[in-house]
């Protein structure tokens, strides 16, 4: 029968404990490359956000001169002598 230590067989326990040690690792791992991720989302997030920014103000500015255009052509429609 078994000793009253509750120690279990030393090679069950040097199994469990590197079981315990690999599985460790395995999770700090995982936490890491979570971190890494969640790192990378926020600059990622940051970097598109200034992009859109300035391709909105791109945008904006294209709007406006478009609309200038058009009161050009509208006019110059509407009044053809201005071009003689």
């Amino acid at each position: 029968m078994g000793r009253g230590g509750g120690m279990g067989n030393p090679v069950n326990v040097g199994i469990a404990v590197q079981a315990d040690w690999e599985n460790r690792e395995f999770i700090s791992n995982i936490s890491l490359n979570v971190r890494r991720l969640f790192d990378f989302l926020l600059r990622f997030e940051a970097t598109t956000k200034s992009k859109l920014a300035s391709l909105n103000e791109k945008l904006d500015t294209l709007e406006r001169k478009l609309e200038v255009l058009e009161v050009q052509v509208s006019s110059a429609t509407t009044n053809p002598s201005v071009f003689n």
